[in-house]
Parts: C-alpha cells; sequence; structure tokens
C-alpha cells in the first residue's frame, strides 16, 4: 500500500482550488484583404485594441463599424481563413524598451530580424504614447552636430528639434542622415534608425555601414521591410518613438532617423482604401496630417526636472520632379522646425551633399549654433546665394564685370569646399577653419580642382597648429579676432605651395 501522507500536498491543493470562470469575447472572420480582415462579432472592442488570431496571428482593431469591425493584421495572414475565430486580448499593442536593444534589429512588435537571439526587457511600453506636455518641454538651446559642413553652417540642428530632409529619389537622403548618426560617437547621443518600407537590401547596407564603423555600440534599428504586412509597416514609426522614449525618460539624448515616412503615408493610405475609408487629396484619408503630427510631436527636448533628455527627430520624405508642395511634403513641412532640400541637379553634377541651400531652413536650429558657427554662417551664406543667383547669368555668355567674376569664381570654390565624402563626418573646429579660409578669399588663388586638397591641408595645419582654438570652439566660446587671425595665418601657410596660391 503507498504511503498516505506520499499524496497529502496534492489533496492541499486541489482543496485550495477554486475554479475561475473566465470569459473570453470571440468573433469570426468573414472576409480577408492585403493586410485586412473584416470580423463578425466582438461587441465590445475598443479601438486600436490588439486582437489575437489563430496560429498566433496579431492584428488592431482599426475600423468600427455598427455590424463589423475592420482589422488590421500584423504578421503574415497566409494560413489565415474565413470562419476562423478572432479573440479579443483587452490590451494595446505593446513593444519592448531598454538599453537591451542597442546594436540589435528589430520590428515594432520588438521581434528580433538580426538573429542574435530574443530581445529580453524588463519593460514593455505602448506604441501610442501622448507628447509630452507644454509645460514640460524646454527650449531647443544645445546644438546637434551632423559634421556635415553645409548643415552645422548653414542649417544648423539643435537637439530636440524636428529637422526634415527631404528630394528625389537617389539624392543622398539616406546617406545624409546616415552620416548624422556617425558623428554621434563622441556625443554621448542614443541613434535609432527607423526603416519603412525600404528594400532589404538597402536596410542591409545601412546596417553594414553602421557596423563597420562601430557606430552599433550606440545604435539600433527598427525596420519593416516592403514585403512586410503595411499594418505593421504604419506601426513600426511609432514603436521606434516609444523605444526612444525609454532612453530620452533617463536623462539621455537620442535622434531618430525615419525612412522615410512617405512609404509610411502610402501604407497608411493602402490600408484606409482596402477599408473603405473616405478618400481625400491624393487619395489619402483626411488624417493622414493627424497621423504624422501625433508621431513628430513626441520628438522634443525636456525640463531638468523632468528627466532633462531629447528626442530630436531627422524624417525623411521623398518628392517627384521637386515637387515639394505636394500633400504629404507640405503636410511634413508644416509640423516640422525646417527643411534640408537636397537638389537631384546638384546630384547628377557630382556636389555632394547635394544640398540646396537656398531652399534648405532650420527655424530654431540657429539659436543653438555655436558663436564661433555664428560669426561666419551669415556670411557663408551671403556669397553662395549670390554665387547661384549670378551663376544663371554666367551662362549666357554676356561679359561681367571683375567684381562679379571674382563672386562667381569665389563662389565656385565656396561650393567645392562644401563638398564632403560620406562616411567623413568633420568636428566642428576643422569645419570652422576651411569655412572661414573661402570666405576670407584664401583659396581664391588656388586652381579649382586643387581647393579640396588645399581645404585638407587647412585642416591638417589648424588640427597641428591650433587644436587650443578648437578646444574653445567646441566649448561654445566666440571666435576672436586673435584667433580668426591666427586660424587666416595657418590657412594660408597651408595653401602656399598648392598651385598658383600664395601666402598673402
Amino acid at each position: 500500500m503507498p504511503d498516505p501522507e506520499l499524496f497529502t500536498p496534492f489533496d492541499t491543493v486541489l482543496a485550495a482550488y477554486r475554479p475561475a470562470v473566465k470569459v473570453v469575447e470571440t468573433g469570426v472572420v468573414e472576409r480577408l484583404g492585403h493586410g485586412i480582415a473584416q470580423v463578425n462579432g466582438l461587441p465590445g472592442v475598443e479601438a486600436m485594441e490588439l486582437v489575437r488570431f489563430p496560429n498566433g496571428i496579431l492584428g488592431i482593431a482599426f475600423n468600427l463599424d455598427p455590424d463589423e469591425v475592420g482589422v488590421v493584421l500584423l504578421n503574415d495572414s497566409s494560413g489565415l481563413k474565413a470562419g476562423d475565430p478572432v479573440e479579443r486580448t483587452g490590451r494595446v499593442v505593446d513593444t519592448p524598451v531598454g538599453s537591451a536593444l542597442l546594436g540589435r534589429v528589430v520590428n515594432a512588435l520588438g521581434e528580433p530580424l538580426d538573429e542574435a537571439g530574443p530581445v529580453i526587457t524588463a519593460e514593455r511600453w505602448p506604441l501610442e504614447r501622448p507628447a509630452p506636455a507644454i509645460m514640460h518641454r524646454a527650449p531647443v538651446s544645445v546644438p546637434l552636430a551632423t559634421g556635415i559642413k553645409v548643415i552645422d553652417a548653414a542649417i544648423p540642428v539643435g537637439r530636440g528639434q524636428r529637422e526634415l530632409i527631404l528630394g528625389d529619389r537617389q539624392t543622398g537622403k539616406t546617406a545624409l542622415a546616415v552620416d548624422a548618426i556617425l558623428n554621434q560617437a563622441d556625443q554621448n547621443v542614443i541613434c535609432v534608425y527607423c526603416g519603412i518600407g525600404q528594400r532589404g537590401t538597402a536596410v542591409a547596407r545601412v546596417l553594414d555601414d553602421l557596423r563597420r564603423r562601430d557606430a552599433l555600440r550606440y545604435t539600433f534599428l527598427v525596420v519593416a521591410a516592403g514585403e512586410d504586412p503595411p499594418g505593421l509597416q504604419v506601426l513600426t514609426p511609432y514603436a521606434a518613438t516609444s523605444m526612444a522614449e525609454w532612453f530620452m525618460a533617463q536623462g539621455r539624448d537620442v535622434l531618430i532617423v525615419y525612412d522615410d515616412l512617405t512609404r509610411h503615408a502610402q501604407a497608411y493610405r493602402e490600408l484606409s482604401l482596402l477599408l473603405r475609408r473616405p478618400p481625400g487629396r491624393e487619395a489619402y484619408p483626411g488624417d493622414v496630417f493627424y497621423l504624422h503630427s501625433r508621431l513628430l510631436e513626441r520628438a522634443t527636448r525636456l525640463r531638468p526636472e523632468h528627466g532633462g533628455g531629447s528626442l530630436s527627430a531627422l524624417p525623411i520624405v521623398e518628392t517627384e520632379a521637386q515637387n515639394v508642395s505636394a500633400y504629404i511634403p507640405t503636410n511634413l513641412i508644416s509640423i516640422t522646425d525646417g527643411q534640408i532640400v537636397l537638389s537631384p541637379d546638384l546630384a547628377r553634377k557630382g556636389i555632394l551633399p547635394a544640398v540646396d541651400v537656398g531652399q534648405s531652413v532650420s527655424r530654431v536650429g540657429g539659436k543653438t549654433q555655436l558663436p564661433a558657427y555664428r560669426a561666419i554662417a551669415a556670411e557663408l551664406r551671403l556669397a553662395y546665394s549670390q554665387f547661384e543667383e549670378l551663376e544663371s547669368f554666367a551662362r549666357f555668355g554676356t561679359r561681367l564685370d571683375a567684381a562679379t567674376r571674382r563672386t562667381i569664381e569665389r563662389g565656385h570654390r565656396v561650393r567645392e569646399v562644401l563638398k564632403q565624402p560620406q562616411y567623413q563626418p568633420l568636428p566642428a573646429a576643422a569645419q570652422i577653419a576651411a569655412l572661414l579660409a573661402v570666405t576670407e578669399g584664401v583659396f581664391d588663388r588656388v586652381p579649382l580642382e586643387r581647393v579640396a586638397a588645399a581645404e585638407r591641408a587647412v585642416r591638417e595645419q589648424v588640427a597641428t597648429r591650433c587644436s587650443n582654438i578648437g578646444q574653445r570652439i567646441v566649448a561654445g566660446e566666440p571666435l576672436s579676432d586673435a584667433d580668426r587671425e591666427t586660424l587666416l595665418t595657418a590657412a594660408r601657410l597651408a595653401v602656399g605651395g598648392l598651385g598658383d596660391a600664395q601666402p598673402e
């Protein structure tokens, strides 16, 4: 006979067990479309609530009609069919947040895409979160250095700013954003690359660029490829922003790149048309402005008593035939704090980065600019804008006076100095030395084809002879007359033996 005491623990557990009634509200799939499901039932479902299909397929209640629910699918629905049950979860969609995300590639749900194992974090935050209150925000007053001469000097960006990057295809929009990420290596800034509807090869290229340059130690990627369901593409930037906000809540400075919001709007338009929402301009639904405004309003700088962190946004939008007055570009221009316009004409000429200085603007970044930049920025923009205006007249072969020819010749050299190879962000002191030299005429006698070599020589000379000035520039001290003269003297010595250049 078995020992009766052997079963005593089991008897105790059974005696204490009280069965509970679990009420589960279920519906039935009526119809399936591309990335959506029409569900009958679920009378108590709430807007944007997460619902579960068989085989772990998830969806979001998007349309709440009197007789059915339009659900946006978040997973591959190839195994789903009409008649399958649908179950409420009682919660909104969320995503993991925490420092474990650094160096990883994930989707909007926090599922790994890099074959490095699951992402284990202690917290999960909802994808949709309210933007910080007005009284919790601080003015944009700290610069966000991109390492790109034309941006840091003429179109400065501050921490907490939303600066739009727009241009046609193949004009270098992603390259500009990647260079800005690479420049944060020693700036104590966390970076997030959010790819929306991008080709797998394009995302792989960005990942490879970041990995080879050791940028993944402070960067992570949130990706929805072009072949992913449109619902997942719509949620991706919100998930990336929630992940970034966790770092901001810890008092960190964060830079997030949305690449790109044109595809995001197109995915949202696709879902809206499939769910028979009324179309508006360019067939976009009426709430497409709210789609992006509630996203970008989450980018800000917090007051010290609320953590003091910041979230800077570089949204990218693709234009067609330089049409910045299209629906999505105009919406985003009105939401953001400025725009960097890339010109296909400059790109075709090999002038990279192809930034159109005349059309680009930073509405709040000028207040954050280092004083040394401000000392030369106005003169630089004036010289460049005069050159661009006169350049068109010079094509007609008209006779030009000596002053006009000097302006054009200097403008050509300013353009050469503003060129910058990809993956080579520059520190502030090197940028200021080169820009000061060209605006003060140090390069005027250097042959145009040798300006790039002259600029490198200037940067090397200044780094060797004027390191103390560079430290004061980064510390935010203004450029004194003595500092200017020291930099110019070093620049003249650097270009003294290049071509026809002579020390002045």
